[in-house]
């Protein structure tokens, strides 16, 4: 069988697999690594990672294709938005990836949002101003080691990382990724002045933005090791966002992804770059004609994850799989099932790695109210899914507000093999949820992309007839009612927690320590 090789940097973990022509998946792979949690607000990756974990899993599907018979017609990349890493002239990472999730920058975020000019600046960039950001990253770098600014080269990200251990050619990045930086302008398809003078380097310094449907060239010695043919195409791909999209086939009007996995994201295509009135909700490319329309949560499956941490001691699990934390999860969650709907008047603001959409707002932290003695470790973690869940219904009200259709909702990312996680998030969005027969939505949306490139995919709005639908949940009305009048709360509590919490930080002595080094979620990380 003819297969594309598709290739997801994630924030813990690179997935790659083969899919066919149809979108059948031929063979799959998973490298992780670590995310490191060096001080409080702060989320790295190791670059030299990023780079080996792209080869491996190129290398361990090329060669399960191989043992097939399967021919691979190209390979094709997805990355995870908004990191940033300082680089050498010849594009090689001299510091830590600064991840999505690293808060460091919240005081410039603020500073931008006070100075008048963050609506502006996502209106001409698609990008909320936040500490997510490489735009305000680049401005707490101004800040904070100017030396370092001033004396870096280049700068880059997670796309420009891999590229750098892949193909043959130069400093580039994709238009994609580019959407995502807050630097750069999708109307005038330019690096934006203005974003540049708040970050303080010139456009010369950042990568040539190209196509989503570049084809590249993949380096003599990856070919070799992986057993491809040297001019085995590469397609510079996307934004592990977008393509989510595109591999649950949620490209059509009326059909928006959702994403479940170390965080989470509601997005849906349309045909031009758009900026909604609220300034709530985020522009990234697809291709130049498919733009993708969303808001990410910072937090989804990590909360579990952090809940089975400081939470799941003495949990029951068979002996035979020891401590794994999916089978504590996939535990806790059983646990959380037999808790009623609204978790016994148990709220939870999942904020624990702060929070994104809809309100953009840096130094969010997470909290539990109305917590009584009844209350027990399941309500707690039923409480968590709720709200991540509502949280990705505020951002639902928002496209709404926009007058954004939505019928039916597709899901993709570790979190969907919980009937707990799916049904809890089709009451709140009170729209049906479809589950796609793939175990990577991401990587196989980079398939997909990757035969587009190559003029195997004319129309990308096919590939909904590629992927199979195995579940479909609809929303039992009764929940749904009641998460849409406890909604309202959830809103005025997080904001009146902020401003708690903002006093809360001020007054702490020292920073509490982070005892685990790598957060996170089984599961592709596709929130942007």
């Amino acid at each position: 069988m003819d297969v594309v090789i598709g290739i997801d940097t994630g924030t813990t973990a690179t997935k790659a697999i083969a899919a066919g022509l149809d979108g059948e998946v031929r063979a799959l792979t998973s490298v992780h690594y670590p995310l490191s949690v060096p001080g409080p607000g702060r989320a790295e990756l190791d670059p030299g990672l990023l780079r080996d974990a792209a080869v491996q899993a190129l290398v361990a599907v090329a060669r399960a294709c191989d043992e097939r018979g399967d021919r691979v017609l190209a390979v094709s990349l997805s990355a995870f938005l908004h990191g940033l890493a300082p680089m050498d002239a010849g594009g090689h990472p001299t510091g830590p990836v600064i991840t999505w999730a690293d808060n460091r920058s919240s005081r410039q975020s603020e500073e931008i949002a006070a100075s008048g000019r963050a609506k502006a600046l996502q209106a001409r960039t698609g990008t909320p101003v936040h500490p997510m950001a490489p735009l305000a990253k680049l401005a707490w770098w101004r800040a904070h080691d100017p030396a370092t600014l001033r004396e870096t080269p280049r700068w880059g990200g997670v796309k420009e990382i891999v590229l750098g251990g892949l193909a043959r050619e130069g400093f580039l990045v994709d238009l994609s990724v580019a959407s995502g930086t807050g630097l750069y302008d999708i109307h005038e398809r330019r690096w934006d002045p203005e974003a540049l003078d708040i970050a303080g380097i010139e456009a010369g310094r950042l990568a040539e933005v190209v196509p989503t449907t570049t084809v590249l060239t993949l380096r003599a010695e990856v070919a070799s090791a992986a057993g491809l043919p040297p001019d085995t195409p590469l397609i510079i791909g996307a934004a592990d966002g977008p393509l989510a999209n595109l591999g649950v086939g949620a490209t059509p009007a009326g059909v928006a992804a959702v994403s479940l996995g170390t965080s989470g994201a509601l997005r849906t295509v349309v045909g031009a770059p758009t900026a909604d009135a609220a300034g709530r909700l985020f522009c990234y490319a697809l291709t130049e004609d498919r733009w993708v329309l969303g808001g990410a949560v910072n937090n989804a499956g990590s909360v579990v994850r952090w809940a089975g941490r400081t939470m799941a001691e003495g949990i029951d699990r068979p002996a035979a799989e020891g401590e794994d934390a999916d089978t504590r999860d996939a535990a806790l969650l059983v646990e959380a099932a037999a808790v009623a709907p609204g978790s016994d008047g148990l709220l939870c603001l999942p904020y624990l790695l702060g929070e994104r959409a809809p309100w953009w707002r840096g130094g969010m932290r997470g909290a539990y109210l109305g917590l009584r003695r009844e209350h027990g470790r399941a309500h707690l973690v039923r409480a968590a899914v709720e709200g991540v869940c509502q949280q990705l219904a505020l951002v639902r009200d928002t496209f709404a507000a926009e007058g954004v259709e939505m019928r039916e909702v597709r899901a993709t990312g570790g979190a969907v093999a919980s009937g707990l996680w799916i049904g809890v998030l089709a009451a709140a969005l009170d729209l049906p949820v479809a589950i796609a027969d793939t175990p990577e939505g991401t990587a196989l949306g980079a398939c997909l992309l990757g035969l587009h490139a190559i003029g195997g995919l004319p129309d990308l709005d096919r590939a909904a007839s590629l992927v199979d639908i195995t579940r479909h949940t609809r929303p039992d009305p009764q929940d749904a009612a009641l998460y849409r009048r406890l909604r309202p709360l959830v809103e005025r509590s997080a904001l009146a927690v902020t401003d708690v919490v903002t006093e809360l930080d001020r007054l702490a002595p020292s920073p509490l320590p982070d005892t685990e080094k790598a957060v996170g979620a089984p599961g592709t990380d596709t929130s942007r």
